[in-house]
């Protein structure tokens, strides 16, 4: 198996913990690190916003990662919430053994 990063804008830290934690108690992800708060500039329907808004990144395998992606698109408040999978060019063996052995 392959590990990989998932990437995840939230609206704030609560809704941010109340995912990630689902995610690793269904098993579609080994862990979660919220990140710190950070501000968002973008167009949204024809107009430019800003948002206060709480990045995450959720590790699990290649293989749960499509699973991983449209369960929390599922449960998060957006409409068209950010979620992206990257790849993970070099990990300790030991760690990937332990994501593999906490996701699936």
């Amino acid at each position: 198996m392959t590990v990989v990063s998932v990437y995840a804008i939230f609206a704030n830290a609560d809704e941010a913990a109340r995912i990630g934690r689902q995610m690793i108690e269904e098993r579609l992800a080994a862990c979660i690190n919220i990140l710190g708060p950070c501000r968002s500039i973008y167009r949204w329907q024809g107009a430019i916003e800003t948002a206060d808004e709480v990045p995450a990144i959720l590790k699990t395998t290649a293989a749960q990662a499509d699973a991983l992606v449209a369960r929390i698109a599922a449960l998060h408040s957006y409409a068209l919430p950010c979620v992206t999978v990257w790849p993970i060019d070099k990990l300790l063996a030991g760690y990937a053994d332990w994501v593999e052995g906490n996701v699936g």
